[in-house]
């Protein structure tokens, strides 16, 4: 090391030494060589982050090399690349969306018209090919593909909803409705066709709105009308069926009943007449005249009442035993 002095003079001081140290040549080229040390090190680590890329978690990357995709990157994490622009990395999103086709006039089996809405849920199929098939055909858009997806489910609806009758869309009865079979017929008709055209999944389609325009709504409350003036007249008519069924079973019954009443009392009236023809001949054996005297008595009871006026003979038979002494000899009976 050496030491100089450098002597100053200035208007009244006095002359110094001032030492000087100056360092060794080696202790000067140190820093130099650090400093192209940690320069190096740093153009290293960035050309290191240029080759590296992360794939995040819900999505997929593809390296494209001068444009052209060479590999899909579907697992989680770090993945080296050539850095830029030798290979780019594209992000594709594979999380769940959904889209809506909005209001479409369709028809229906019978010719009436319906207006629906339907929805659908989709995501890009997790698989390298239907990776690649997604980018290449809608170029790593997802609103393009909501737009075709739209378009596809309404030509579906146009399709399907033909093959169903306005009463088995639009039903008061639950158990006529066939909308789940619809939405199922246009689930398997897209989900092929869309995963091997575009790489998307279709996870599931369902009927959102569903409405009815002016003429088919009349055309519907008139037909619905005419079902229940239809099923009115035919429960009237089978009412009166029943009615009729009932009322034969009745009369049938009580023309039984009056047959085996009359049989009954005819029997009786018989038995009666029997038994009062005994009575009236075992009578008529004990005391003849007492007999005669009765039965004209029970005639007259049975003739003459408050309002009869009669005018007969006093020795006229049956009246005459209200006048004629009964003969010399003869007692009646007690």
């Amino acid at each position: 090391m050496k030491i100089r002095t450098i002597s100053t003079l200035a208007d009244g001081d006095k002359v110094g030494l001032t030492p000087i140290v100056t360092p060794p040549r080696a202790s000067r080229g140190a820093p130099r060589w650090l400093r192209y040390s940690i320069a190096a090190l740093l153009v290293i680590l960035a050309l290191l982050t240029a080759c590296l890329v992360q794939v995040h978690a819900g999505s997929a990357t593809i390296i494209t090399r001068f444009g052209s995709p060479v590999r899909v990157l579907l697992s989680p994490g770090l993945a080296w690349r050539l850095p830029a622009p030798f290979e780019t990395p594209v992000e594709v999103d594979l999380r769940t969306l959904s889209t809506s086709s909005g209001l479409q006039d369709v028809g229906t089996r019978d010719g009436l018209r319906v207006i629906v809405q339907a929805w659908a849920i989709w995501k890009v199929s997790p698989q390298q090919p239907h990776v690649l098939r997604f980018i290449r055909a809608v170029q790593n858009q997802p609103e393009e593909a909501a737009r075709q997806i739209r378009t596809f489910i309404g030509s579906a609806l146009e399709t399907t909803t033909s093959n169903y009758a306005l009463s088995e869309i639009v039903n008061t009865d639950a158990g006529k409705v066939k909308i789940p079979q619809l939405e199922a017929q246009i689930k398997s008709q897209l989900k092929a066709q869309l995963l091997n055209s575009y790489g998307i999944d279709l996870i599931d389609v369902g009927i959102e709105r569903l409405t009815l325009p002016a003429v088919t709504l009349n055309a519907t409350v008139d037909r619905m009308r005419a079902e229940r003036e239809t099923i009115a007249t035919e429960r009237t008519a089978e009412g009166n069926r029943l009615a009729a069924e009932i009322r034969s079973r009745a009369d049938k019954d009580a023309r039984i009943t009056e047959a085996d009443a009359s049989v009954t009392a005819a029997t009786i009236t018989a038995q009666a007449q029997q038994d009062s023809a005994a009575i009236y001949a075992k009578a008529y054996a004990l005391d003849p005249q007492l007999y005669n005297l009765l039965r004209s008595l029970d005639t007259l009871n049975a003739v003459v009442n408050k309002s009869t006026r009669i005018v007969l003979s006093t020795d006229a038979a049956p009246f005459k035993a209200l006048v004629q002494k009964p003969e010399d000899g003869q007692k009646a009976n007690p």
